[in-house]
């Protein structure tokens, strides 16, 4: 099926074949006969040499538990600009590693006016990357296939405007194919 689809394609358009998959839109894509993983060392340490971060301790989790930041918090304010960029970067990140959706949802809400503990919070997860650099998400070609739903939330936590936080995960079989 695959080939009579290649072939038409080729009649249709000018197009070569390059083969299997291996680098697309900075996700590294790996394929064995047992499955398909996906990563972003490449980014990831692109983020963290642009930042000067390369030579920095690791931590084990992203965000301490029981964290509580703020809006209206004393502290100096950061660069916005740089803030929004390293934001921006996690998120993308976050395509191959949902470990680090929490912690940057969390910090995301304050692009609009950072502060100095925010900062703080986002070189946390940064050095939580660094430890994590090489994780990423495998597919295993085989397995069961039942649809499996979890999700969390804590009610009103945001001190600022009590809002919610809500996380959910959809697997197929054991290979999560959405999460929030």
């Amino acid at each position: 099926m695959c080939e009579e689809f290649k072939s038409s394609m080729k009649m249709e358009f000018d197009m070569i074949d390059l083969g299997k998959m291996k680098y697309f839109l900075g996700i590294e894509v790996v394929q064995s006969n047992a499955g398909i993983f996906i990563c972003q060392i490449r980014y990831a340490r692109e983020i963290l040499a642009r930042l000067n971060m390369t030579e920095s301790n690791y931590v084990r989790n992203p965000i301490v538990p029981g964290t509580i930041l703020s809006r209206e918090e004393e502290r100096t304010p950061v660069d916005a600009t740089k803030f929004k960029q390293v934001i921006g970067s996690l998120m993308y990140l976050i395509v191959t590693q949902p470990d680090l959706m929490y912690g940057v949802s969390l910090i995301s809400r304050y692009m609009a006016n950072p502060k100095e503990s925010h900062w703080v919070a986002v070189k946390r997860i940064l050095r939580y990357l660094k430890w994590t650099i090489e994780y990423g998400i495998f597919y295993q070609q085989e397995g069961k296939t039942g649809l499996t739903a979890y999700s969390d939330n804590n009610y009103a936590g945001d001190l600022d405007d009590r809002r919610s936080t809500y996380g959910s995960v959809f697997l197929i079989g054991t290979r999560a194919v959405s999460w929030a």
